[in-house]
């Protein structure tokens, strides 16, 4: 089995979170705008030191330039990138009115798989693009990667992290072009881990190149803090969630993801998951799995990769999304920027709440989950969680022409 960041086959932190059980899935009645979500995290404060460039600060040509957090170079933390006119663009213009059965999703970590996206870049100019546009930005061969491994190479988290969002985006923009009905405005949309990215680019929130860039500096973020901080992470299947999280505070472990009831992934110091997997068995635990990982992703030993991801996301160019973006650390929509750089940190050591998720859109009445990305992991969680949904994978080539149900 193929394991990212605890996205079973693809990726939740302590207690203290509110439950599938005890959030309230509030409904948002039509035309109301979505609440940003609120959050103390200290992270908070230290994007919002770092939020506004100076007036007439001179502009910084690349992410990897940018000191991150606690730098000596302070006097250059107000600099906002720019990749010039066309950086706010969106990646897609939706037409309206809102098709408000629909939401996109798009996969994290764990979907990846050497020859992705390779029909795509062959036949669609538009895929070729983007691909073409991604090895420029990062200044190596992504595609190559992608297409021709090698596997162990591709599965190194600085390098499948941005893989897997340009093979998302290329899956979205061909399949926008040949089956233009999905340029209808989607209610929400939302990404496992890392496919949040890939949903804010959808959403118009984030610029393509400024996705690449950022996942390429969050993946040597989280590799290098995997390797300060040495961890793991393990599925655990057939227990509640405050089971798991009993289990975890009896362990010394966290619960990491809460991908779907009964499905819940924890990691931490290799020790402490060790414990935790024989506690879960003897709490009648169907099954438990250790993943091949790289770190304990979503928990607090990635701290300093949310530390070193404050300047970089502070300094992005971002816009109020299109679109409602669902979050993974709150379960809840926003269209605020704001909140968007907050969630891109929070999000790094803080659990992805994808059953809540996938609870708040079917309560909005969501019934079409159209999943772009390689793999069908989430439309799977989905379509166990909601029965009567309709789930459709585009994840190559054969599948970008897509046929929605009439509504």
């Amino acid at each position: 089995m193929r394991c990212g960041h605890g996205m079973m086959g693809n990726d939740l932190k302590e207690s203290r979170h509110a439950t599938a059980t005890e959030a309230e899935v509030r409904c948002i009645a039509p035309g109301e705008a979505p609440l940003a979500s609120e959050d103390g995290d200290a992270a908070h404060h230290r994007l919002s030191a770092v939020q506004e460039p100076a007036a007439g600060a001179p502009r910084v040509p690349d992410l990897r330039d940018v000191p991150g957090a606690g730098s000596d170079s302070a006097a250059r933390a107000g600099h906002r990138l720019t990749f010039g006119a066309t950086a706010l663009e969106p990646f897609l213009i939706f037409s309206d009115p809102v098709r408000k059965d629909r939401a996109f999703v798009f996969p994290g970590q764990g979907a990846q798989a050497v020859g992705m996206g390779k029909d795509l870049y062959e036949q669609f100019p538009s895929a070729r693009e983007l691909y073409d546009r991604a090895d420029e930005i990062l200044g190596f061969r992504l595609s190559r990667l992608c297409f021709e491994g090698p596997e162990e190479e591709l599965q190194q988290t600085k390098n499948a992290q941005p893989a897997i969002a340009v093979t998302s985006l290329a899956l979205l923009r061909v399949a926008t072009e040949v089956s233009p009905q999905l340029l209808e405005r989607p209610a929400f949309v939302a990404g496992h881990s890392l496919g949040e990215y890939s949903a804010l680019v959808a959403a118009g929130a984030l610029p393509f190149d400024e996705a690449v860039r950022l996942l390429r500096v969050r993946g040597e973020l989280m590799q290098a803090a995997g390797e300060r901080n040495p961890g793991t992470m393990a599925a655990v299947l057939g227990l509640d969630l405050a089971d798991c999280e009993e289990i975890c505070r009896e362990a010394g472990a966290e619960v990491c993801n809460i991908n779907a009831p009964g499905q819940i992934v924890i990691g931490g110091r290799r020790e402490a998951v060790v414990r935790a997997l024989d506690y879960a068995k003897a709490r009648g635990a169907v099954k438990v799995i250790p993943l091949s990982v790289s770190g304990a992703f979503h928990s607090s030993l990635m701290r300093p990769a949310a530390d070193g991801l404050v300047q970089p996301v502070a300094t992005a160019s971002m816009a109020d999304p299109a679109v409602p973006v669902v979050l993974n650390v709150t379960a809840t929509p926003t269209q605020d920027e704001l909140a968007i750089r907050h969630e891109l940190v929070d999000q790094v050591c803080r659990p992805v709440q994808w059953s809540r998720t996938v609870e708040f859109l079917g309560a909005q009445g969501i019934e079409t989950f159209i999943e772009f990305g390689p793999g069908r992991v989430l439309t799977a969680i989905i379509k166990r969680m909601l029965r009567k949904s309709t789930c459709i994978n585009v994840n190559d080539a054969s599948s970008v022409r897509v046929q929605l149900p009439d509504g």
